[in-house]
C-alpha cells in the first residue's frame, strides 16, 4: 500500500474535486480554527480516523482530551490509517476531522492538497510551537507549513546483552559504532553458533530500518533538507551499506541470519535477551518497555548510537495528528491536537503507567513524546530510580533526542524509502553489489520525487 499512495492520493483529490467534497486550503480563515464556545460544542461529534489506542498511554489521554472538548463527543472507529480507505470515504463525501498517521506519509498527502495546514491553528489556539521536539516538527512541514502536530518520538539507541558480553570477554565501552573496524572484531567475538547453526548474531546491524543511521553516521545525508534531492549512491552510503552487510556476512550471511532472527520470542518472556540470542543492535524507544514488562530482571545496558567521529545521535520517526481538507469541525480537531499533545496529557499518562509498573512490581521506562517539556517533566518528577541499568537507558532516552536525524518531509516519502529498502534487500540475498543497488535506487527515488513534484 505505502509505494502506492501517491497514486491513491491523486485519485483522491481529483475525485474531490469533482464531487465537490472538501475545499481549497486557501478558503480556510484563520478564525475558523478558534476554539468554539462550550454551547456550540454541544451536539458536535469529532470525526477521527487512524487512532487504535492501543496501550494505556492513549487510552488515558484520550479521557484527558474528551474532558477538554466536552460536551461534544468523538467518533473514533480504530485500527491505524489507511490511505485507501481515506480515499473511499472522501470519495463518497465522508471526511474526517482528524487523521493520526505517520509523519512521513504528511508531506505526500500535503503536496497533493489532502490536508489543511496547521500554522492558523496554532496561532489561534496558542500552541507553542518551541515545546515540541524540533526534529519531529520538520517531519511534518512542508514547503514552510506544518501540517501536523507530532505526538511521539521513537528514538533508537543500542541494546547490549551484558550476559553475552560476559560470556565473549567483551566490555561495555567495546559496544561503539564509532571505530566500524573495532566493531568488526567486537560482533565476531559475540557470535556463537553450534553444530554449524548459529545460535547467537554477534550484533545486529539492523538493516534496510534503521540504514539512515549507518549513513548519517558515515557522514552522509540519505536525502536532502527540502526532500527533493536523495543521495543514495554517493561513496560513503555505498561504504555504509558494504560494511553492515559484512557484519551480517560474519554471521553466515542473510540465509542464516534473518531465518534465526526471525525464531526470536520477541515480545515475550522467552526473548532474545533471556536466551541470550544476540549480543547487540540497535532499537526503538517503545522496547525498553516490552522489556521492563517480559523480563524485567534481563541484564542489559543502553549505549548510544554515534557516528565515526564519536558524537552521539539517534534517528527518530512517528506519528503525528493531521486535518484533511474540507474538514468541518477545524476549531474542535485543533482543540484535540493541542490537548493530546500537551504536557498535562502527558503527565497524566506517565504517572498512571508509572503507578501501574508499581504495583506489578516492574521497571517504569519513561515515555517519549514529541513534547520536549513534557519529556524533562517526566523525567524529573515522575520517573524514580530503580536500578542503575534502567536508569540510565531512560535518561539517554530522553536526552538523545535532543540530537536527532530524519527523514526530511518529501512529496514522494515512501516510494523513496521503499527503493532504498528494495536496494538493499538485493544486497542482503545477493542479487547486486552495494554500487550498483544504490545506483538504481537513485534512479526510481529521483524519478518518483519528480513525478510527485509535477
Amino acid at each position: 500500500m505505502r509505494p502506492a499512495i501517491g497514486v491513491l492520493l491523486a485519485a483522491l483529490v481529483a475525485t474531490a474535486a469533482g464531487c465537490g467534497g472538501g475545499s481549497s486550503t486557501s478558503s480556510v480563515s484563520s478564525g475558523a480554527f478558534a476554539a468554539p464556545a462550550s454551547a456550540e460544542r454541544s451536539g458536535q461529534v469529532l470525526k477521527i480516523d487512524g487512532f487504535g489506542q492501543g496501550d494505556d498511554v492513549a487510552t488515558n489521554r484520550t479521557i484527558y482530551a474528551k474532558s477538554v472538548i466536552a460536551p461534544a463527543k468523538i467518533q473514533n472507529p480504530g485500527g491505524s490509517f489507511d490511505p485507501q480507505r481515506f480515499l473511499t470515504q472522501f470519495a463518497s463525501g465522508f471526511i474526517p476531522d482528524l487523521l493520526y498517521v505517520d509523519r512521513q506519509q504528511v508531506a505526500t498527502l500535503a503536496a497533493q492538497g489532502a490536508l489543511t495546514p496547521l500554522n492558523d491553528c496554532a496561532t489561534a489556539q496558542h500552541i507553542d510551537l518551541s515545546q515540541y521536539n524540533q526534529a519531529a516538527l520538520k517531519e511534518a512541514t512542508y514547503q514552510g507549513k506544518l501540517y501536523a502536530i507530532p505526538e511521539f518520538t521513537n528514538q533508537r539507541t543500542l541494546i547490549v546483552n551484558l550476559d553475552a558480553l560476559k560470556a565473549a570477554g567483551v566490555s561495555l565501552s567495546q559496544i561503539s559504532t564509532t571505530n566500524w573496524d573495532a566493531l568488526r572484531r567486537v560482533a565476531a567475538k559475540l557470535t556463537a553458533s553450534s553444530g554449524g547453526k548459529l545460535t547467537r548474531i554477534g550484533f545486529d546491524p539492523k538493516i534496510p530500518e534503521f540504514f539512515i543511521m549507518w549513513a548519517h553516521a558515515n557522514g552522509a545525508d540519505l536525502l536532502s533538507a527540502d526532500g527533493k534531492h536523495v543521495n543514495f549512491n554517493d561513496p560513503k552510503v555505498v561504504q555504509a551499506l558494504a560494511f553492515t552487510k559484512s557484519l551480517i556476512d560474519a554471521d553466515g550471511g542473510w540465509t542464516k541470519f534473518k531465518p534465526f532472527r526471525d525464531t526470536w520470542d520477541f515480545f515475550g518472556a522467552k526473548n532474545q535477551i533471556v536466551e541470550n540470542q544476540v549480543g547487540a543492535w540497535p532499537m526503538e524507544s517503545w522496547y525498553w518497555n516490552v522489556l521492563a514488562g517480559s523480563s524485567p530482571n534481563v541484564h542489559v545496558a543502553a549505549v548510544p548510537f554515534t557516528g565515526r567521529h564519536g558524537k552521539p545521535f539517534t534517528y527518530i520517526s512517528g506519528n503525528g495528528w493531521a486535518i484533511p481538507r474540507g474538514a468541518k469541525h477545524l476549531g474542535l480537531a485543533c482543540m484535540w491536537m493541542k490537548a493530546m499533545t500537551s504536557v498535562q496529557a502527558w503527565m497524566i499518562a506517565a504517572k498512571k503507567r508509572a503507578a501501574a509498573s508499581a504495583k506489578t512490581g516492574t521497571p517504569f521506562t519513561g515515555l517519549y513524546t514529541a513534547n520536549t517539556v513534557a519529556d524533562r517533566k517526566i523525567l524529573n518528577t515522575v520517573y524514580q530510580p530503580t536500578s542503575p541499568q534502567w536508569d540510565n537507558a531512560v535518561r539517554l532516552l530522553t536526552n538523545v533526542a535532543h540530537n536527532a536525524i530524519y527523514w526530511p518531509a518529501s512529496p514522494a516519502g515512501q516510494q523513496v524509502q521503499q527503493a532504498l529498502n528494495d536496494a538493499i534487500e538485493r544486497v542482503l540475498t545477493g542479487q547486486q553489489t552495494p554500487k550498483a543497488a544504490l545506483d538504481e535506487a537513485q534512479t526510481r527515488a529521483e524519478a518518483a520525487i519528480a513525478h510527485a513534484s509535477s
